[in-house]
């Protein structure tokens, strides 16, 4: 009985025959699937995103002229009396004198990350109490006046760009005082820039902090302006 080593050529050459006739269509499937999910698909979504939403597909960026001054979607840190202020952020940058530690550095958007902290943790339960107290203080509240929740507690990103309008509503008395504007003039900037809910229903009203403050620094500019030309 005759019987064919499987390990002479004519073996080998036998069991890789078959294999010669997948590499054709292994190929061209792969060139097929590389095409259409890294050129087609990409270069399509991107031209429709363009086309029907070309501010978001570009990052929402807010720009005073020439000049740009950040995203709609990214909020800034701002401590000065005459501005509203963002809700905490427990971001955090490398210390320039010593590489193995970080110094708290409020809404850096290159090190996006929340304090981690859990609803049973005593540091939690400490800062938020810390910070009720300078809430309060800073604007003028009551020792006993209920604070926002989202002004005591930092988002899980650190870079949440809105705040709530109660919590808008609790500094429109500081921010109006410190630049001596009228209330209702403030009222009506906050009220404009009220966002409310998504498709009405996801959600709760919100007020994007950055656009609040850059609204307030144009109208201030107009009333200096304003000032001048009478004088």
């Amino acid at each position: 009985m005759n019987t064919l080593d499987p390990t002479s050529a004519p073996a080998l050459a036998q069991a890789a025959a078959p294999l010669k006739g997948l590499l054709g269509p292994c190929v061209r499937g792969a060139l097929f699937t590389l095409l259409v999910t890294g050129l087609a698909y990409p270069l399509a979504t991107t031209g429709v995103a363009q086309w029907l939403l070309p501010g978001p597909a570009n990052g929402s960026l807010i720009r005073q002229g020439d000049a740009l001054v950040g995203s709609a979607l990214i909020g800034q840190w701002f401590s000065d009396a005459r501005y509203f202020h963002p809700r905490p952020s427990a971001t955090s940058a490398p210390d320039p004198q010593d590489a193995g530690r970080t110094l708290p550095t409020p809404y850096n958007a290159a090190a996006s990350a929340g304090s981690n902290l859990g609803p049973t943790s005593q540091a939690l339960i400490d800062t938020v109490r810390q910070r009720a107290a300078d809430y309060r203080q800073a604007n003028g509240l009551p020792a006993d006046a209920p604070v926002p929740v989202d002004a005591v507690t930092a988002s899980a990103s650190g870079l949440d760009p809105h705040i709530s309008v109660a919590n808008a509503q609790a500094q429109l008395a500081r921010v109006a005082r410190a630049r001596g504007l009228p209330p209702g003039q403030v009222q009506g900037l906050l009220a404009a820039h009220t966002e409310g809910r998504v498709f009405g229903l996801l959600g709760e009203p919100r007020v994007n902090v950055l656009q609040l403050n850059l609204a307030l620094n144009t109208v201030q500019t107009r009333a200096s302006q304003a000032q001048s030309a009478i004088k």
